[in-house]
């Protein structure tokens, strides 16, 4: 089953994740708008709208029609599309945001070329994403076939992500982590912290360079 498939499928059982686990959320949330720069945005793979609604988001892509439902209920004006091919004219947003994408797109070589493309001068990729070379990551790629997401994804490190998005010529990057446990067992905020290896979570911004 494809992720576009699982995300049909379970996707009250995706946006419930954020309320059973609150203070995660809470943590990743924190984490992402340390990183948010003023300007235009758009979330790309919106689904729900958990992050764009809070961040003042009100652009978003989404494969998935029954994600992209529940993110116009929460008042973002969402169009069905794919990351590596986005339905987005090109140099119109400041910034865009991709939460827990990259590890379920096909290629992602092509997702952060068609961010780049969609991009102003100047502007900035946020990406959040749970660290394949953290503990916590490489314990979830382990328990990967118990997760009806995570059996279809492909965790990347942050040295993995870094390389690729020097490739295609962005820089200047800021990285922050948090989730410093499981999840599941969280009973307050993490706090954020500059750097990644130990959090399971990574937020990073990249400036698209000339």
């Amino acid at each position: 089953m494809e992720s576009v498939e699982v995300f049909e499928k379970f996707a009250e059982r995706y946006d419930s994740w954020f309320d059973r686990n609150p203070y995660a959320y809470k943590s990743e949330l924190k984490a992402i708008s340390a990183l948010i720069p003023k300007g235009k945005g758009i979330e790309i793979g919106v689904g729900t709208g958990r992050f764009a609604k809070p961040l003042g988001i009100k652009f978003g892509i989404e494969p998935s029609r029954k994600m992209a439902e529940i993110a116009r209920k929460r008042g973002i004006e969402v169009v069905e599309g794919f990351a590596e091919n986005l339905p987005v004219e090109n140099e119109s947003f400041d910034f865009a945001l991709l939460v827990t994408v990259i590890c379920f797109v096909k290629d992602v070589e092509k997702t952060f070329s068609e961010v780049r493309r969609i991009l102003r001068r100047g502007g900035y990729i946020i990406l959040g994403f749970i660290d394949g070379g953290s503990e916590l990551g490489k314990k979830y790629m382990e328990r990967r076939k118990d997760n009806v997401f995570y059996r279809v994804a492909r965790l990347y490190t942050t040295e993995e992500i870094l390389k690729i998005l020097t490739k295609h010529k962005f820089g200047e990057f800021k990285i922050l982590q948090t989730i410093f446990s499981e999840p599941e067992n969280m009973m307050e905020e993490d706090e954020v912290k500059e750097g990644y290896g130990k959090g399971m979570f990574v937020a990073l911004r990249g400036k698209k360079m000339l």
